[in-house]
Formats: C-alpha cells, structure tokens, sequence
C-alpha cells in the first residue's frame, strides 16, 4: 500500500514539473505525446477510484500476476480507447488543465488507496482480485509510466527505487524467468518491455529467455 502510493506521488509530481513545451514532447509511448499520457494518467486515476468502490464478496479470480493480459506484438494502434485518449488530451488544450484535472482525481485515488482495507476484494475487468493486489498492479503501472513520461527528458526525477526494484520482480514473474542481475532495474523494464531493444551484449546475457520478449502488457 506505502509504495503504490510513493509511486503514484513521485508520477503526479514528475508531471507536475513539467514545462508547458514538454506536453508536446513525444512519450515512451509509441505514439502518444506526453500530453496523451498525462491524459491517460487521468483515465487511470478514475480506474483505480471506480474499482476501490466495486466490492465484491467472490473468491478473487486474479492475482497481481495474472491480472495482466500478455501478447507477443505490440499495439497496433487502432485501439478505440487509445484514440479517444488523444482526441481527449488535445481537447484540453491548456497543459494546465489537464495538471489539474489529474492533480484533482489523482489525489482522490491516492487517498482512496490508503483508506483501503488490504485484504478486501474489488472487482474490474469482470474479474476479481484483492485491494492488495490490485494495487501491485497499479505500482507496475505508474512506475512504467513514469519512464514513459521522461524518456525524452534526461534531467527529469526518476522512479522511486523501491517502486524499479517491485516492479522488475513482478515482470519476473509474469514472464517466469529473471533477468540478468547484471541489469539495472530500469533497462530489466524497459527491454523487458519493449521500450527499447537489448543490446547485443545484453541478449547474450538474456540468453533463452530472449526469445520470448518483450512482453506487451494490456
């Protein structure tokens, strides 16, 4: 619960620096500008707020691990979702308001994440997992996110490194194999996946494991 909520407050406050120019810089999203992202990050938000408020009393059905839908091949950009994400984040036209809008509902999610029982289960997706492990989900998520939002700003706050460490051990275990150790938690996440392609040193190291990345999580 302690470090989904530190990644989700160092996400709204590396959004939260940023320069009114940098909505227009391309993200680690292929495709969207940061704009677009930030405009996701809101969608996200209010994700998290409508699952924490749908109970339910059936066995969970996911896990942190389970919960994610895995493929083979990127995105093919026709997503529905995806394409009302960018209509929506042009939409606000100001960079300002879409800082507030997700200052608003981010700190709304925020705040119902901490009051929220661990142990109890929530349902999204038709499916059903604990309020623990949804939240694990979600520390993947932001986390991703958070290399996506700076990929094109070197000077910009990373991480927390706790968040990197969680993170790369859940990719692990969704993709059942460990990544080299001589990996940084970042590269492990960014080439496992796929936001950027392993150097030939680094497949070596991957060794089988490489045939099956990166993996496209959804």
């Amino acid at each position: 619960m302690d470090l989904f909520s530190r990644s989700w407050t160092a996400l709204r406050a590396a959004v939260a620096d940023l320069a009114d120019e940098d909505f227009a810089r391309p993200s680690g999203c292929t495709g969207w500008l940061v704009r677009d992202l930030v405009c996701h990050l809101i969608i996200d938000a209010q994700d998290v707020l409508i699952t924490l408020a749908t109970p339910s009393d059936r066995e969970p059905t996911r896990d942190a691990v389970t919960y994610w839908e895995v493929a083979d091949t990127p995105p093919a950009g026709d997503d529905p979702l995806d394409a009302l994400t960018v209509r929506l984040a042009a939409a606000y036209e100001e960079p300002h308001l879409l800082t507030f809008h997700l200052h608003d509902v981010g700190s709304a999610a925020g705040r119902a994440a901490r009051l929220a029982d661990p142990a109890g289960r929530v349902g999204t997706r038709d499916e059903v997992l604990t309020v623990e492990d949804y939240l694990s989900v979600y520390v993947l998520e932001w986390t991703l996110h958070h290399l996506d939002l700076i990929a094109y700003l070197p000077d910009a706050e990373q991480p927390p490194a706790e968040g990197l460490t969680r993170s790369r051990e859940l990719l692990e275990r969704i993709a059942g194999s460990a990544f080299p150790a001589s990996f940084t938690d970042r590269d492990a996440l960014l080439v496992g996946t796929g936001r950027r392609a392993p150097t030939e040193a680094e497949r070596a190291e991957l060794g089988e494991p490489a045939a099956k990345l990166p993996l496209y999580l959804g």
